[in-house]
């Protein structure tokens, strides 16, 4: 009884053992509204700050609607001639589908037996409610204005796609057998056994390098403009308090896009920023570009010169993957008793030819993934010249999938060759590394090897160096003479 007092009813278990539909119903209302208060609240409060506001707190709501719908990337019109606005602004749009994420995989693990109308489609439909009355509410006659029945759906969408992925990351490990890869479709000679989650790790990991090179380049970018470049970013926020607040907080949330724009840049293709303009590390045609500080970030016009430079972060981020494919073609990962130890049988290594598969696979992925990607952070400001900003996702993906293959084949098919050493061949006991020992530590002992040569080398040059000389140029007494 004390149990039952101290929850809210609708968290109560029903009669067989599963939560109210009405409960889950309500469960996306709550993610929906947390998410728009997100929202609401800097733009009220920017509201509140701006003296002599023309405009009244419903159009404050209105824009925090509007916001709240571009985030799930869903059009809307801005200005008297109706001009399209699409650029999904990625930092909202990561928060939206995580709570729906979060949302999902929590009915799921609550599930019990219930009505066809509980569980994730009850959220879903209870997100999709609050989406409506958003969307009918940014309808009306404004700067912004939202496109109700296109905005509802891509809403609804995207909510759908975050509940179910949430949903199924909730199911217990093993519940389901696992899918069958396109790795396994291969003939035998050209299959990797077991490759697809090492594909998709090698894939995770070159797309979070190339989002780290991406990153890199707009702290650069900011930091040369603040020395060097007269701070043309901050010329634009000396416009008030409440103006260079909403513009940080606007740039805040872009941030993950231009993150990704910089991703573009560094895989050679770059992006564009309005009709004929291009910036990439081989030069920059820009015309004007619209009063925002992180367009003040973008170089200026002319050739790449030492910018060029950037072209070696995808050659970086694609050595780790090529380690990981290496080592699971080398068969690392088996248990002791497999090949080689004391029993048991496990699995064998690759073959050149499916390390090399495995190798195009991870990079097809990496290139779907980062041709997406180039997607959801490009858009539209208005018509014509501006109407689409951001990098062009096929270039994008070819560029993502071509600079993977190029660095990660080739560094797995090396990996695997000296993992596979022979058996047989002699080694140094007390200078090579241990039998047995991974690529790992193989690589490790190489680099350390070198660089104790590197160091006696260094040494015995300054000794030479160091000698004194004798007036008549001969080495001093206490040298031995060769």
């Amino acid at each position: 009884m004390t149990q039952l007092m101290g929850r809210p009813i609708l968290e109560a278990p029903g009669e067989f053992g599963g939560r109210p539909a009405l409960a889950d119903l309500l469960a996306g209302v709550r993610t929906a509204l947390v998410g728009l208060a997100v929202v609401g609240v800097p733009v009220l409060g920017l509201w509140v700050m701006t003296p002599y506001a023309d405009d009244g707190a419903a159009a404050a709501t209105r824009l925090a609607g509007v916001l709240w719908l571009l985030g799930h990337g869903a059009p809307v019109l801005r200005g008297g001639g109706d001009a399209p606005l699409t650029v999904t602004p990625l930092l909202l749009g990561a928060l939206a589908v995580v709570r729906l994420h979060r949302a999902g995989a929590g009915v799921a693990a609550r599930r019990g037996l219930r009505s066809r109308w509980g569980g994730p489609v009850a959220l879903w439909a209870g997100y999709c409610a609050v989406a409506v009355v958003v969307a009918l509410h940014c309808a009306g006659a404004g700067l912004f204005r939202s496109r109700v029945l296109l905005d509802v759906l891509v809403v609804a969408l995207v909510a759908a796609l975050a509940t179910a992925a949430g949903v199924r990351s909730a199911k217990p490990a093993g519940s389901e057998e696992a899918a069958d890869s396109p790795l396994d479709r291969l003939p035998p000679s050209y299959r990797p056994a077991g490759a697809a989650p090492v594909v998709r790790a090698a894939a995770l990991t070159a797309g979070a390098g190339l989002v780290a090179a991406g990153g890199l380049l707009v702290v650069v970018s900011a930091v040369s403009d603040a020395l060097t470049g007269g701070g043309r970013g901050m010329t634009l926020l000396g416009r008030g308090p409440a103006a260079l607040l909403g513009l940080l907080l606007l740039a805040l949330v872009l941030l993950p896009n231009a993150v990704l724009w910089g991703a573009a840049y560094a895989l050679g293709p770059g992006f564009v920023v309005g009709a004929g303009t291009v910036v990439s590390p081989g030069g920059a045609v820009l015309g004007p570009v619209p009063e925002f500080p992180l367009f003040a970030l973008l170089p200026a016009d002319g050739p790449g010169g030492w910018r060029l430079a950037a072209l070696a972060l995808p050659l970086l981020a694609g050595v780790v993957p090529a380690v990981l494919l290496g080592r699971a073609a080398v068969g690392l990962r088996r248990p002791p008793g497999g090949p080689g130890g004391a029993g048991g049988d496990g699995p064998e290594p690759w073959s050149p030819a499916a390390t090399a598969a495995a190798g195009l696979a991870a990079a097809l992925s990496l290139g779907a993934g980062a041709a997406v990607l180039g997607w959801l952070s490009g858009g539209a400001l208005a018509g014509g010249r501006m109407a689409w900003l951001g990098p062009v996702p096929w270039w994008t993906g070819l560029a993502a999938a071509g600079w993977f293959a190029l660095v990660a084949v080739p560094g797995a098919l090396l990996v695997r060759h000296r993992g596979l050493a022979p058996a047989g061949q002699p080694t140094r006991p007390t200078l090579g590394p241990a039998d047995g020992q991974s690529a790992y530590a193989r690589l490790g002992w190489q680099a350390r090897r070198s660089a104790l040569r590197l160091r006696a080398g260094t040494y015995a040059l300054v000794l030479r160096l160091s000698r004194p000389v004798r007036a008549d140029g001969g080495p001093d007494a206490g040298d031995p003479v060769d």
